[in-house]
C-alpha cells in the first residue's frame, strides 16, 4: 500500500482539525493505519516525563482519546500515543524507533520573529526526516 502507515502529530489545538479532515479521506482511500502523536511539553510533562500528573497531562490523554474514536468510528484503524519533552526532539525520535510512511503535520502559519529566531516545528521536522511529510495549513 501507497501509505500503510501514518503518523499524524496534534498539538491539541483547533488547528488540528485541518490534518484530521484531510488524514480521514487519505487514509480510508489507502486503507491505512493511523498512529496519532502528542506531545506534552508543559513544565510538569519536561520535568516528571511520564510520571506527570496535571490537568495538561488529563486534557491531552482525553483529547487523544477523543480523536482516536473519532477515527476508529470512520473505520480507520488507529493508536494514540502520549510523549513528554521538547516536540521536535520527541516527534523525531519515535519516527526512528516507529517506522512509518506519511508524517502528517498542521501547520499555524507564520509567527514572524520567532519562527525566523527559532524555526517552526513542522520545519525543523521535515528537514530531519527522509519520509514524505503532509503538511496543511491550519486556517
Amino acid at each position: 500500500m501507497l501509505y500503510d502507515r501514518i503518523l499524524v502529530t496534534l498539538d491539541a489545538t483547533s488547528c488540528d482539525r485541518a490534518i484530521l479532515d484531510h488524514i480521514k479521506s487519505l487514509a480510508t482511500l489507502c486503507h491505512s493505519r493511523v498512529q496519532l502523536l502528542h506531545v506534552a511539553d508543559g513544565w510538569a510533562a519536561r520535568r516528571f516525563g511520564p510520571d506527570a500528573v496535571s490537568p495538561e497531562i488529563t486534557e491531552d490523554t482525553a483529547y487523544l482519546q477523543t480523536v482516536q474514536a473519532e477515527l476508529e468510528a470512520a473505520g480507520i484503524p488507529t493508536t494514540a500515543q502520549l510523549l513528554y519533552g521538547e516536540p521536535r526532539t520527541e516527534i523525531l525520535n519515535f519516527l526512528k524507533q516507529n517506522p512509518c510512511d506519511l508524517l502528517a503535520m498542521s501547520t499555524h502559519g507564520h509567527r514572524f520573529l520567532s519562527d525566523l529566531i527559532l524555526g517552526t516545528t513542522a520545519s525543523h521536522i521535515q528537514h530531519r526526516t527522509d519520509i514524505p511529510v503532509l503538511l496543511i495549513r491550519a486556517k
